[in-house]
């Protein structure tokens, strides 16, 4: 997740407008692509907060973002949907809602043994 997150950033600051159309929310207007790139940054912020935690090995509180999380990719897919966006766009963003369910189990399951 946290390189995922950390290659979203990047790739929104450095080609906003080709960033926007792979997430599935094309920009109409080029001048809107200083939004893109305030998205850049924040995501960044969550990548470095997960890549934090993992040096940490708090997998409690992993656990938690990865469920809490979920979110993002929810509305991602369904402003995708709402948006026209391709079936594989919107498919891109179902499964990303998997990978972090499955993170979350996974993690609980880890920190269940530890307990």
């Amino acid at each position: 997740m946290m390189l995922l997150q950390g290659f979203y950033a990047f790739f929104a600051f450095i080609d906003p407008l080709a960033f926007s159309v792979i997430r599935g929310t094309e920009l109409l207007d080029g001048g809107d692509s200083d939004w893109v790139r305030i998205y850049a940054s924040r995501t960044l912020f969550v990548s470095l907060i997960i890549g934090y935690l993992l040096l940490l090995r708090d997998f409690v509180l992993l656990k938690w973002i990865a469920l809490l999380a979920l979110v993002m990719p929810i509305t991602d897919g369904f402003l995708a949907y709402q948006s026209h966006a391709a079936f594989s766009v919107v498919a891109k963003h179902v499964a990303t809602v998997v990978y972090l369910m499955c993170a979350f189990l996974a993690l609980h399951m880890a920190t269940k043994k530890q307990s």
